[in-house]
Protein backbone atom coordinates (compact mmCIF):
# COMPACT_ATOMS: atom_id res chain seq x y z
CA UNK A 1 0.00 0.00 0.00
CA UNK A 2 0.99 3.65 -0.32
CA UNK A 3 0.27 6.33 2.25
CA UNK A 4 1.75 9.28 0.36
CA UNK A 5 -0.01 12.47 -0.70
CA UNK A 6 1.04 15.63 -2.54
CA UNK A 7 2.97 17.00 -5.49
CA UNK A 8 5.30 19.78 -4.31
CA UNK A 9 4.85 19.08 -0.61
CA UNK A 10 4.57 15.34 -0.05
CA UNK A 11 3.57 13.73 3.22
CA UNK A 12 3.86 10.06 4.11
CA UNK A 13 1.98 8.80 7.17
CA UNK A 14 3.18 5.76 9.09
CA UNK A 15 2.19 3.72 12.14
CA UNK A 16 -0.89 2.14 13.70
CA UNK A 17 -3.21 3.20 16.51
CA UNK A 18 -1.80 0.67 18.99
CA UNK A 19 1.67 0.24 17.55
CA UNK A 20 4.84 1.68 19.05
CA UNK A 21 4.39 5.02 17.31
CA UNK A 22 2.79 7.01 14.54
CA UNK A 23 4.35 9.77 12.47
CA UNK A 24 4.87 11.60 9.22
CA UNK A 25 7.67 12.23 6.76
CA UNK A 26 7.38 15.59 4.97
CA UNK A 27 9.14 15.98 1.64
CA UNK A 28 9.60 19.31 -0.17
CA UNK A 29 9.83 21.73 2.73
CA UNK A 30 12.01 24.69 1.72
CA UNK A 31 15.27 25.00 3.67
CA UNK A 32 15.81 27.71 6.27
CA UNK A 33 12.34 27.78 7.86
CA UNK A 34 12.38 28.51 11.60
CA UNK A 35 9.59 26.48 13.19
CA UNK A 36 7.36 27.97 15.87
CA UNK A 37 7.02 25.05 18.27
CA UNK A 38 4.54 26.89 20.48
CA UNK A 39 2.23 27.15 17.46
CA UNK A 40 2.74 23.46 16.64
CA UNK A 41 2.03 22.47 20.27
CA UNK A 42 -1.15 24.58 20.20
CA UNK A 43 -2.48 22.78 17.12
CA UNK A 44 -1.59 19.37 18.52
CA UNK A 45 -3.47 20.10 21.76
CA UNK A 46 -6.57 21.15 19.81
CA UNK A 47 -6.78 17.64 18.32
CA UNK A 48 -5.51 15.65 21.32
CA UNK A 49 -7.95 13.27 23.10
CA UNK A 50 -8.91 13.02 26.76
CA UNK A 51 -9.74 16.67 27.44
CA UNK A 52 -13.53 16.66 27.80
CA UNK A 53 -16.55 14.34 28.19
CA UNK A 54 -17.26 14.79 24.47
CA UNK A 55 -14.01 13.02 23.49
CA UNK A 56 -12.42 9.65 24.13
CA UNK A 57 -10.82 9.31 27.58
CA UNK A 58 -7.69 7.87 25.95
CA UNK A 59 -4.95 10.21 27.18
CA UNK A 60 -2.26 10.82 24.59
CA UNK A 61 -0.16 13.96 24.97
CA UNK A 62 0.87 13.63 21.32
CA UNK A 63 4.41 14.67 22.26
CA UNK A 64 6.37 14.66 19.02
CA UNK A 65 10.03 14.22 18.20
CA UNK A 66 11.64 15.54 15.02
CA UNK A 67 14.25 13.00 13.99
CA UNK A 68 15.44 14.46 10.66
CA UNK A 69 15.25 17.49 8.41
CA UNK A 70 15.77 20.08 11.17
CA UNK A 71 19.16 21.45 12.29
CA UNK A 72 20.33 24.51 14.19
CA UNK A 73 16.77 25.79 14.51
CA UNK A 74 15.88 25.66 10.81
CA UNK A 75 14.57 23.18 8.26
CA UNK A 76 17.36 21.71 6.16
CA UNK A 77 15.37 21.06 2.98
CA UNK A 78 15.75 17.29 3.39
CA UNK A 79 12.79 15.09 4.42
CA UNK A 80 11.52 16.08 7.86
CA UNK A 81 10.43 13.10 9.97
CA UNK A 82 8.16 13.47 13.00
CA UNK A 83 7.79 10.59 15.47
CA UNK A 84 4.86 10.44 17.96
CA UNK A 85 4.94 7.64 20.52
CA UNK A 86 1.72 5.84 21.50
CA UNK A 87 1.58 5.81 25.29
CA UNK A 88 -1.98 5.05 26.45
CA UNK A 89 -2.99 1.93 24.53
CA UNK A 90 -5.36 -0.74 25.85
CA UNK A 91 -5.09 -3.37 23.15
CA UNK A 92 -6.98 -5.99 25.14
CA UNK A 93 -10.18 -4.06 24.38
CA UNK A 94 -9.84 -5.27 20.77
CA UNK A 95 -9.19 -8.97 21.33
CA UNK A 96 -12.80 -9.97 20.73
CA UNK A 97 -13.05 -7.81 17.59
CA UNK A 98 -10.10 -9.54 15.93
CA UNK A 99 -12.51 -11.70 13.94
CA UNK A 100 -15.88 -10.33 15.02
CA UNK A 101 -15.98 -7.32 12.73
CA UNK A 102 -17.26 -3.96 13.98
CA UNK A 103 -20.12 -2.40 11.96
CA UNK A 104 -19.16 0.92 10.39
CA UNK A 105 -15.42 0.28 10.69
CA UNK A 106 -12.80 -0.85 8.18
CA UNK A 107 -12.34 -4.20 9.97
CA UNK A 108 -13.90 -6.26 7.16
CA UNK A 109 -12.52 -4.28 4.21
CA UNK A 110 -9.05 -4.20 5.79
CA UNK A 111 -9.19 -7.93 6.51
CA UNK A 112 -10.03 -8.69 2.89
CA UNK A 113 -7.61 -6.16 1.37
CA UNK A 114 -4.62 -7.28 3.47
CA UNK A 115 -5.54 -10.98 3.65
CA UNK A 116 -6.00 -11.00 7.42
CA UNK A 117 -2.58 -9.52 8.22
CA UNK A 118 -3.87 -6.04 9.09
CA UNK A 119 -3.40 -4.67 12.62
CA UNK A 120 -6.98 -4.55 13.91
CA UNK A 121 -6.19 -2.96 17.32
CA UNK A 122 -7.90 0.40 17.51
CA UNK A 123 -8.41 0.34 13.76
CA UNK A 124 -4.68 0.06 13.03
CA UNK A 125 -3.60 2.31 10.14
CA UNK A 126 -7.25 3.14 9.44
CA UNK A 127 -7.58 4.89 12.81
CA UNK A 128 -8.27 8.56 13.44
CA UNK A 129 -5.12 8.36 15.58
CA UNK A 130 -3.22 8.91 12.33
CA UNK A 131 -4.62 12.44 12.13
CA UNK A 132 -2.15 13.52 14.85
CA UNK A 133 0.85 13.53 12.47
CA UNK A 134 -1.39 15.12 9.84
CA UNK A 135 -2.03 18.01 12.24
CA UNK A 136 1.72 18.29 12.89
CA UNK A 137 2.41 18.63 9.15
CA UNK A 138 -0.50 21.06 8.76
CA UNK A 139 0.80 23.22 11.61
CA UNK A 140 4.03 23.72 9.67
CA UNK A 141 2.09 24.49 6.50
CA UNK A 142 0.05 27.09 8.40
CA UNK A 143 3.23 28.84 9.50
CA UNK A 144 4.51 29.08 5.91
CA UNK A 145 1.13 30.33 4.66
CA UNK A 146 0.95 32.93 7.44
CA UNK A 147 4.09 34.58 6.06
CA UNK A 148 2.17 35.05 2.83
CA UNK A 149 -0.87 36.44 4.73
CA UNK A 150 -2.94 33.34 3.97
CA UNK A 151 -5.02 31.98 6.87
CA UNK A 152 -7.15 28.86 7.33
CA UNK A 153 -9.94 28.57 9.89
CA UNK A 154 -12.84 26.26 10.70
CA UNK A 155 -15.86 26.05 12.95
CA UNK A 156 -18.43 23.41 13.77
CA UNK A 157 -21.26 24.17 11.38
CA UNK A 158 -23.67 21.46 12.55
CA UNK A 159 -24.04 18.54 14.96
CA UNK A 160 -27.28 16.61 14.83
CA UNK A 161 -30.02 19.17 14.14
CA UNK A 162 -28.15 22.07 15.81
CA UNK A 163 -26.56 24.58 13.44
CA UNK A 164 -24.02 27.34 14.00
CA UNK A 165 -23.91 30.68 12.17
CA UNK A 166 -22.19 30.22 8.78
CA UNK A 167 -19.02 32.08 7.85
CA UNK A 168 -19.57 35.55 6.43
CA UNK A 169 -16.57 37.79 5.72
CA UNK A 170 -14.15 35.54 7.66
CA UNK A 171 -10.96 37.11 9.03
CA UNK A 172 -7.72 35.89 10.61
CA UNK A 173 -8.81 37.42 13.94
CA UNK A 174 -12.03 35.42 13.73
CA UNK A 175 -10.05 32.22 13.12
CA UNK A 176 -7.80 32.91 16.10
CA UNK A 177 -10.77 33.54 18.38
CA UNK A 178 -12.41 30.29 17.24
CA UNK A 179 -9.27 28.24 17.84
CA UNK A 180 -9.12 29.43 21.45
CA UNK A 181 -12.66 28.31 22.23
CA UNK A 182 -13.53 25.08 24.00
CA UNK A 183 -16.15 24.51 21.29
CA UNK A 184 -15.23 26.09 17.94
CA UNK A 185 -18.49 27.85 17.07
CA UNK A 186 -19.45 31.41 16.16
CA UNK A 187 -22.65 31.21 18.21
CA UNK A 188 -21.85 30.01 21.74
CA UNK A 189 -25.49 29.16 22.46
CA UNK A 190 -25.47 26.76 19.53
CA UNK A 191 -22.20 25.30 20.82
CA UNK A 192 -23.71 24.63 24.24
CA UNK A 193 -26.67 22.86 22.64
CA UNK A 194 -24.30 20.77 20.51
CA UNK A 195 -22.45 19.65 23.61
CA UNK A 196 -25.76 18.78 25.31
CA UNK A 197 -27.03 16.54 22.52
CA UNK A 198 -23.66 14.77 22.21
CA UNK A 199 -23.66 13.99 25.94
CA UNK A 200 -27.25 12.76 25.63
CA UNK A 201 -26.22 10.42 22.81
CA UNK A 202 -23.30 9.22 24.95
CA UNK A 203 -25.68 8.36 27.80
CA UNK A 204 -27.75 6.38 25.30
CA UNK A 205 -24.59 4.46 24.29
CA UNK A 206 -24.80 6.13 20.89
CA UNK A 207 -22.93 8.76 18.84
CA UNK A 208 -23.50 11.72 16.53
CA UNK A 209 -21.99 13.09 13.33
CA UNK A 210 -21.69 16.64 12.09
CA UNK A 211 -20.39 19.20 9.61
CA UNK A 212 -17.31 21.42 9.78
CA UNK A 213 -17.13 24.60 7.71
CA UNK A 214 -13.69 25.76 6.60
CA UNK A 215 -12.58 29.05 5.07
CA UNK A 216 -9.25 30.01 3.49
CA UNK A 217 -8.65 33.75 3.11
CA UNK A 218 -6.27 36.00 1.14
CA UNK A 219 -5.80 33.43 -1.61
CA UNK A 220 -4.60 35.17 -4.78
CA UNK A 221 -6.71 34.76 -7.90
CA UNK A 222 -5.37 32.28 -10.44
CA UNK A 223 -4.37 29.32 -8.28
CA UNK A 224 -5.41 25.85 -9.36
CA UNK A 225 -6.24 24.24 -12.70
CA UNK A 226 -9.35 23.02 -14.51
CA UNK A 227 -10.56 19.42 -14.44
CA UNK A 228 -8.31 16.94 -12.62
CA UNK A 229 -6.16 19.43 -10.71
CA UNK A 230 -8.94 21.80 -9.71
CA UNK A 231 -8.80 23.27 -6.21
CA UNK A 232 -11.98 21.35 -5.44
CA UNK A 233 -10.36 18.09 -6.63
CA UNK A 234 -7.23 18.63 -4.55
CA UNK A 235 -9.08 19.65 -1.39
CA UNK A 236 -11.58 16.81 -1.78
CA UNK A 237 -8.79 14.27 -2.23
CA UNK A 238 -7.22 15.36 1.03
CA UNK A 239 -10.46 15.71 3.01
CA UNK A 240 -11.61 12.23 2.04
CA UNK A 241 -8.32 10.96 3.46
CA UNK A 242 -9.53 11.94 6.93
CA UNK A 243 -11.25 8.96 8.59
CA UNK A 244 -15.07 9.30 8.86
CA UNK A 245 -15.39 12.01 6.18
CA UNK A 246 -18.28 11.13 3.88
CA UNK A 247 -19.00 14.30 1.94
CA UNK A 248 -17.82 17.77 0.95
CA UNK A 249 -19.46 20.78 -0.66
CA UNK A 250 -18.09 24.12 -1.84
CA UNK A 251 -19.84 27.47 -1.51
CA UNK A 252 -23.57 26.88 -1.72
CA UNK A 253 -22.89 23.23 -2.55
CA UNK A 254 -26.06 21.16 -2.71
CA UNK A 255 -28.13 24.31 -2.22
CA UNK A 256 -27.42 25.08 -5.88
CA UNK A 257 -30.07 22.48 -6.72
CA UNK A 258 -32.70 24.88 -5.33
CA UNK A 259 -31.36 28.05 -6.98
CA UNK A 260 -31.76 29.79 -10.32
CA UNK A 261 -28.79 31.05 -12.31
CA UNK A 262 -29.76 34.61 -11.48
CA UNK A 263 -29.48 33.69 -7.80
CA UNK A 264 -26.39 31.49 -8.00
CA UNK A 265 -24.13 33.74 -10.08
CA UNK A 266 -21.70 35.98 -8.16
CA UNK A 267 -21.83 39.47 -9.68
CA UNK A 268 -18.45 41.17 -10.16
CA UNK A 269 -17.55 44.55 -8.71
CA UNK A 270 -14.50 46.75 -8.05
CA UNK A 271 -13.47 47.21 -4.41
CA UNK A 272 -10.38 49.26 -3.59
CA UNK A 273 -9.13 48.82 -7.17
CA UNK A 274 -9.51 45.04 -6.91
CA UNK A 275 -11.95 42.83 -8.81
CA UNK A 276 -14.22 41.02 -6.35
CA UNK A 277 -17.66 39.42 -6.32
CA UNK A 278 -20.62 40.84 -4.42
CA UNK A 279 -21.54 37.38 -3.15
CA UNK A 280 -19.51 34.19 -2.75
CA UNK A 281 -21.95 31.43 -3.68
CA UNK A 282 -19.21 29.56 -5.57
CA UNK A 283 -16.90 29.45 -2.56
CA UNK A 284 -14.03 31.35 -4.12
CA UNK A 285 -13.48 28.87 -6.98
CA UNK A 286 -14.53 29.01 -10.63
CA UNK A 287 -13.32 26.56 -13.27
CA UNK A 288 -11.23 24.89 -10.58
CA UNK A 289 -9.23 28.13 -10.14
CA UNK A 290 -9.32 30.63 -7.27
CA UNK A 291 -11.03 33.96 -7.98
CA UNK A 292 -9.56 35.84 -5.00
CA UNK A 293 -12.58 35.48 -2.72
CA UNK A 294 -12.44 33.30 0.41
CA UNK A 295 -12.46 29.59 -0.39
CA UNK A 296 -15.31 28.13 1.65
CA UNK A 297 -16.25 24.46 1.96
CA UNK A 298 -18.08 22.16 4.35
CA UNK A 299 -17.07 18.61 5.30
CA UNK A 300 -19.45 16.06 6.78
CA UNK A 301 -18.31 13.46 9.31
CA UNK A 302 -20.35 10.34 9.99
CA UNK A 303 -21.28 9.39 13.57
CA UNK A 304 -18.53 7.54 15.44
CA UNK A 305 -19.12 3.86 14.53
CA UNK A 306 -17.82 2.62 17.91
CA UNK A 307 -20.98 2.61 20.01
CA UNK A 308 -21.76 0.52 23.07
CA UNK A 309 -25.15 -0.70 21.91
CA UNK A 310 -25.55 -4.32 20.85
CA UNK A 311 -25.10 -4.61 17.08
CA UNK A 312 -25.50 -7.36 14.51
CA UNK A 313 -22.33 -8.51 12.77
CA UNK A 314 -20.45 -11.58 11.51
CA UNK A 315 -17.69 -13.76 12.97
CA UNK A 316 -15.10 -14.22 10.23
CA UNK A 317 -13.57 -17.37 11.70
CA UNK A 318 -16.87 -19.19 12.16
CA UNK A 319 -18.47 -17.55 9.11
CA UNK A 320 -21.71 -17.07 10.97
CA UNK A 321 -23.87 -14.27 12.32
CA UNK A 322 -22.91 -12.76 15.66
CA UNK A 323 -23.72 -9.93 18.02
CA UNK A 324 -21.22 -7.42 19.34
CA UNK A 325 -21.02 -4.83 22.10
CA UNK A 326 -17.97 -2.65 21.47
CA UNK A 327 -15.82 -1.95 24.51
CA UNK A 328 -13.00 0.56 24.92
CA UNK A 329 -12.67 4.34 24.81
CA UNK A 330 -14.28 6.25 21.98
CA UNK A 331 -15.47 9.74 21.03
CA UNK A 332 -19.27 10.10 21.13
CA UNK A 333 -18.74 12.71 18.40
CA UNK A 334 -15.43 13.20 16.61
CA UNK A 335 -16.38 16.58 15.14
CA UNK A 336 -15.06 18.58 18.12
CA UNK A 337 -11.52 17.29 17.63
CA UNK A 338 -11.72 17.18 13.83
CA UNK A 339 -11.76 20.97 13.47
CA UNK A 340 -7.97 21.16 13.81
CA UNK A 341 -7.62 18.23 11.38
CA UNK A 342 -9.63 19.86 8.58
CA UNK A 343 -7.62 23.07 8.97
CA UNK A 344 -4.33 21.17 8.82
CA UNK A 345 -5.41 19.22 5.76
CA UNK A 346 -6.58 22.38 3.96
CA UNK A 347 -3.33 24.20 4.79
CA UNK A 348 -1.28 21.39 3.24
CA UNK A 349 -3.31 21.51 0.03
CA UNK A 350 -2.99 25.28 -0.31
CA UNK A 351 0.76 25.17 0.38
CA UNK A 352 1.14 22.44 -2.25
CA UNK A 353 -0.72 24.61 -4.77
CA UNK A 354 1.19 27.73 -3.79
CA UNK A 355 4.57 26.08 -4.35
CA UNK A 356 3.38 25.00 -7.79
CA UNK A 357 3.54 28.59 -8.97
CA UNK A 358 7.01 29.31 -7.56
Amino acid sequence: MSSIWGNNIQISLFGESHGKAIGVVIHGLPPGIALDFDAIDFEMKRRAPGKSPTSTPRKEKDAYEIVSGFFNGKTTGTPLCCFIANKDTRSKDYEKTALTIRPGHADYTGYIKYKGFNDYRGGGHFSGRLTAPLVFAGAIAKQILKKKNIAVGSHIYQIGSIKDTPFENPTADMFQALSNKKICVLNDKAGNKMEEIVLEAKEQLDSLGGIIETAIINIPAGMGSPFFDSIESRLSSMMFSIPAVKGIEFGQGFNFAHMKGSEANDAYTIHQSQIQTETNHNGGILGGISNGMPIVFRTVFKPTPSISQKQKTVNLKLNEAAELVIEGRHDPCIVFRAVAVTEAAAALVILDLLLEGE
